[in-house]
């Protein structure tokens, strides 16, 4: 999507929601002449129905003196409403007479029925719909056929008339509804004005972090933000005290060769030049250790390694650097298995542990990977000769070395433990089951 074609969060709801407000009311109007229309029509039917019982229960009482009875009864004229008609053997009567042609035809047949009828409309005459109910009874041994008539034009009118207020009444809902949905789209997008006006306070400096009153909908997010933003200051102040460490620490061996060399008066003998030697490998093993901090990573939202493919990766560069070496990997866990950890941070603590135990192991290296407790657990252990128990609680200590024989200069659990430090996590020592070291590295899920 091109920028000319994003839209504001507000313009989007708007555009989604009136239309379909729009087409909700519009639904509800068609719905609403439905069901008009067919109440409408259950109405008429039960009226009919009751009229033609009352009109069966006024013959059977009068007859055969049928048309001379009904229209004597007052209580008959008062209370039916409709058109309607009656044939016997003898007689055939209509009222009202006008209504021969409508209600004729339907009185020739003898089985009951509910029909429609439309008469066109013509130059004096505007038609009209009728409901017409035909009932067939016996007296007697007589059949006697009662047709009931309503005419609908007078009710669909009225129909029609309150379809339309209903619609006048519809619309003014509906503009009622966009007024009420554009104070809520207003009030619902304060949040994401207080958090854009929050965000330049935060960058012109005048709030550290964002703490804004806002739905639970936004905490991840706010969470996110200040987290970065704890991260950077993390990264920050590291950057300083490395800087400040490194000067501090180089800053003497410098002036020593500095002096050794302005020194000519001195001659440079060979222990002499050992020493300066010595010294630029302490500025050199500094640089290196800083140089690996600084490429740290560090927790940081959205980072994620395969530990089970990467584990692999490296189990097959140990069997090349230590070929007498056998290196074994452990875990239950699946090859695609994610964690959130930086790749290189990833390799850098395995590695350190992997190298560390092939420099000292004689035949054998176990790496174990699994999860418990909802953190993930790195286990590295070796056949060699072990550390006393004495000794292990001072492991990883910057620049000790408890066998100046085997090559390194101790920086390679130092920088481990500040690694697994920066991840919140957890190293430990032990007498491995073969005998020699065993190192655990527990790391948590996710920094809180």
């Amino acid at each position: 999507m091109s920028l000319a074609d994003r839209r504001s969060l507000h313009t989007i709801l708007l555009l989604w929601l009136l239309p379909l407000m729009a087409a909700f009311m519009l639904v509800a109007w068609f719905i609403h002449g439905v069901l008009l229309d067919r109440m409408t029509r259950d109405v008429v039917h039960e009226r009919l129905h009751q009229e033609a019982r009352f009109l069966e229960k006024q013959i059977r009482q009068h007859y055969p003196d049928v048309n001379p009875a009904l229209n004597a009864s007052p209580y008959f004229e008062d209370v039916f409403r409709h058109a309607y008609g009656i044939r016997t053997p003898a007689h055939r009567w209509m009222a009202p007479a006008e209504l021969q042609s409508v209600l004729g035809p339907a009185l020739d047949s003898a089985r009951p029925a509910l029909l429609n009828i439309e008469i066109p409309a013509t130059d004096g005459d505007g038609g009209g719909r009728y409901i017409v109910l035909r009932q067939v009874f016996e007296i007697g041994g007589d059949a006697v056929v009662t047709v009931v008539a309503e005419d609908l034009a007078q009710l669909s009118q009225s129909q029609r008339e309150l379809h339309i207020w209903t619609a006048f009444v519809a619309l003014g809902l509906l503009a009622v509804l966009i007024g009420l949905v554009l104070l809520a789209v207003h009030l619902a997008l304060k949040p994401i004005r207080q958090l854009r006006l929050s965000l330049e306070q935060l960058q012109q400096g005048r709030r550290k972090r964002l703490t804004l009153a806002t739905p639970p909908e936004f905490d991840p997010l706010l969470y996110q933000i200040n987290h970065l933003l704890d991260t950077l200051d993390n990264r920050l102040q590291r950057s300083r005290d490395a800087l400040g460490n490194l000067s501090h620490s180089i800053k003497t061996p410098i002036a020593v060769i500095q002096q050794a060399l302005e020194d000519t008066e001195r001659p440079l003998d060979a222990r002499y030049r050992a020493q300066l030697a010595e010294r630029l490998s302490q500025i050199d093993r500094q640089l290196e250790a800083e140089m690996r901090r600084s490429q740290f990573a560090g927790p940081q939202a959205g980072q994620q390694a395969h530990p089970i493919a990467q584990a692999r990766e490296l189990l097959w560069m140990m069997g090349r650097l230590y070929r007498s070496i056998d290196f074994e990997l452990h875990s239950e866990l699946a090859e695609d298995f994610r964690w959130p950890i930086d790749e290189q941070d990833l390799s850098e603590i395995l590695g350190n542990l992997l190298d560390n135990a092939g420099k000292w192991a004689r035949r054998r290296v176990d790496l174990t990977i699994h999860t418990d407790q909802g953190a993930l657990t790195l286990r590295v252990s070796d056949d060699g000769p072990g550390v006393a128990d004495t000794e292990r609680a001072t492991l990883g200590t910057r620049g000790l070395r408890l066998d100046e024989q085997v090559p390194g200069h101790g920086l390679g659990l130092a920088i481990l433990r500040d690694l697994v430090d920066r991840y919140h996590g957890a190293v430990t020592f032990r007498r491995s089951p073969r005998g020699g070291l065993q190192a655990d590295v527990v790391l948590p899920p996710a920094t809180e």
